[in-house]
């Protein structure tokens, strides 16, 4: 080859070698370009830590992460959130006015720190609260949500259950700010650690509350939360009354260390508190064990279930519906079996 040629060749090959690092440094600072901020949540003053599996969502898109908190002396709620490594920022605001998380009091205040931030993203859990507050801010804002999302394939591209998890969208946003709640069961949430985040001061603009707080009526109970319990035993419309509901059931929950549960069904005819209804419309679980008892197994029940790593089921219907998702069944009268059931594992 003539010198000439060989180095025509020389310069071309170095332009080619070199197009790859440059490709690498226009990901890397697209990926810098990202940044999100996680809504989390408190109760009393203190944090939600179910609320912090937005972090996890937030890392898996990459860029930089900031947690937000408001309410009444959330001020350890937002130190103890400093804590989880990856965060860089903690926005903390503390006033009364914030405190039960009412979308309309709330949707001003998340507005504001949005727009001074910057942010891409905003990611909050599939909660009342996220439910409620997300949505209403992403209007405001001229964005679509994407609701419940169960995976991120990219920082533009989601995927989510649709037709009470019967079908799997994947869902690709071209919104400038992406407003996203994620499903609990499919993040698992941060634990505080060694991080460091800096906590500052959001911006309050104290706007005239549009709605009040009037009252709540809390049932109080020592047994695990429902939404994060790693045995769950749930009760459906076969148990007939509260009254059978309360003596076939709790004993069971208290000697597997379980929450309690109910269908809709169960909810509807007045059987369990409605915060204890999982479902499609209720709270959606996936403990290592639900035990699904007089529970027929309709396909908006085990939209809430079906993720469980273990389902046993006691019906005395041989063809119900929730036999077809049960690793284990049993066929027989509830109001003999669970009590037996109780007694051998008290005993055991």
């Amino acid at each position: 080859m003539f010198p000439a040629a060989r180095r025509a060749v020389a310069r071309h090959a170095s332009r080619v070698i070199g197009a790859a690092p440059s490709l690498a440094s226009r990901a890397y600072a697209r990926s810098r370009l990202l940044s999100t901020l996680a809504v989390l949540e408190q109760r009393d003053g203190q944090l939600s830590h179910g609320s912090l599996s937005a972090f996890t969502a937030a890392k898996k898109l990459g860029g930089t992460v900031h947690g937000f908190i408001a309410g009444n002396s959330v001020a350890s709620a937002a130190q103890e959130a400093a804590k989880v490594e990856g965060v860089e920022k903690i926005i903390s605001v503390d006033n009364l006015s914030y405190e039960k998380g009412l979308p309309e009091n709330y949707a001003p205040l998340l507005i504001e720190n949005i727009k001074k931030g910057g942010y891409t993203h905003v990611i909050a859990g599939h909660t009342a609260f996220g439910k409620s507050v997300l949505p209403r801010v992403a209007a405001m804002l001229d964005s679509q949500q994407i609701s419940d999302i169960t995976a991120i394939e990219n920082e533009a591209t989601f995927v989510r259950p649709i037709y009470a998890g019967n079908a799997i969208a994947t869902v690709e946003s071209s919104d400038t700010i992406k407003f996203i709640t994620i499903r609990g069961t499919a993040f698992a949430a941060e634990t505080p650690g060694s991080g460091s985040a800096a906590i500052e001061a959001g911006v309050d603009p104290k706007s005239e509350p549009i709605s009040e707080w009037v009252s709540e009526d809390l049932a109080k109970s020592d047994r695990p939360d429902l939404a994060t319990a790693g045995k769950v035993v749930s009760g459906g419309r076969g148990l007939k009354s509260k009254e059978e509901f309360d003596k076939v059931m709790l004993p069971l929950a208290d000697a597997l260390g379980a929450a309690v549960g109910a269908s809709r069904a169960a909810v509807d005819s007045g059987y369990a508190d409605n915060s204890l209804q999982v479902g499609q419309t209720g709270k959606v679980v996936a403990p290592q064990l639900y035990m699904a008892v007089g529970i027929s197994g309709a396909i908006q029940h085990l939209a809430g279930m079906k993720d469980s790593k273990v389902i046993a089921a006691i019906n005395k219907d041989a063809d119900a519906p929730i036999f077809q998702v049960a690793d284990v069944g049993l066929v027989g009268d509830l109001f003999e079996k669970v009590p037996e059931l109780t007694e051998k594992v008290k005993g055991s």
